[in-house]
């Protein structure tokens, strides 16, 4: 797939932001009861894809996985603008 001039659309529909949402906050607890940084580890994952940053404790790293990484990020991003004042439409 080669590169374009052209906009590319992405869109999730709710329910996916929901549950990327409710993944996240699980997976985050699962790493703090562990003792890792859970920012760090999520952080390294969504960069990397290696899934060696999240552990299997509590099946986070199975509940991480079942996402996309690029909608990860989009629900972070969204998450993070919303937070500071950023109408999403």
């Amino acid at each position: 797939m080669g590169f374009t001039d052209e906009t590319v659309r992405f869109n999730l529909d709710d329910s996916s932001k929901k549950e990327i949402s409710e993944t996240l906050t699980s997976v985050y607890r699962s790493l703090e009861e562990k003792g890792y940084n859970p920012i760090n580890q999520i952080v390294g994952y969504v960069l990397s894809g290696d899934p060696a940053y999240i552990p299997r404790y509590n099946n986070a790293r199975n509940q991480i996985r079942k996402y996309e990484r690029d909608e990860i990020a989009e629900e972070l991003v969204r998450y993070y603008l919303k937070g500071n004042g950023i109408e999403i439409k």
